[in-house]
């Protein structure tokens, strides 16, 4: 499950040590950790990391084939962890540790920044191989999110990412060694923290307006 813990100004939340798949409990004490940074007062940042191979492997199709008729539901609180990041009044920084795939590919893309680890492990939008198309919010998020050819390769081909592929296209923002991640994620936010406030949630929310009121839409998710 998701742990956070405070360094200074960073607030450091570790997604968890296995696979770190979307289970309607992960979510809900992810949303538990942003409340926490979002509350605190004074200079903050965020890095969202995980431990071990994977940083997220997306959604918890095993439950989901189980609680088949929470489908929409479960769509719904996907969409708004997606929104609650992207409109996160603190600079966030996801340190791509491991593998990032499918929603999880798209929660590193709710972020400000991303640092990726460069030798292995891979980033990736594999939905149009396994047959399960992107919500109207997903698409809008990864559009908003990555340049239009970038994104049409990412979502039209299930390409596989390296670190280094990723940065030159901007997928994310720095590629470094494997102990290097969480520290460059740590320093970057700590540059940041300062610009913490209602101030940049006012900014984010206006540059990334239509985008939110689509992640929000609890009437009809699934397009």
């Amino acid at each position: 499950m998701p742990t956070l813990d405070r360094h200074e100004n960073v607030f450091v939340l570790d997604l968890g040590d296995g696979e770190n798949r979307f289970h309607p409990d992960w979510i809900t004490a992810a949303g538990a950790a942003l409340d926490e940074v979002e509350k605190a007062e004074g200079p903050r940042a965020l890095v969202t990391t995980a431990t071990g191979k994977f940083w997220s492997n997306g959604l918890d199709l095993e439950w989901l084939f189980a609680n088949a008729d929470h489908y929409q539901d479960y769509v719904v609180s996907v969409h708004q962890l997606f929104a609650r990041m992207l409109s996160l009044p603190v600079m966030t920084v996801a340190a791509l540790q491991g593998h990032t795939f499918a929603a999880g590919a798209m929660l590193s893309l709710a972020h400000d920044f991303r640092v990726m680890r460069a030798d292995r492990g891979y980033w990736c939008l594999p939905e149009a191989d396994i047959d399960i198309p992107f919500t109207p919010g997903m698409s809008a998020l990864i559009q908003s999110r990555l340049a239009p050819q970038t994104a049409h390769e990412a979502m039209t081909t299930a390409r596989r990412y390296g670190g280094t592929d990723a940065a030159a296209v901007s997928i994310v923002d720095r590629a470094v060694p494997e102990p290097e991640v969480r520290s460059t994620a740590v320093a970057l936010a700590q540059s940041l923290s300062g610009k913490a406030g209602d101030t940049l949630g006012t900014i984010k929310s206006r540059m990334y307006a239509s985008t939110l009121t689509t992640l929000r839409d609890t009437a009809n998710p699934l397009g």
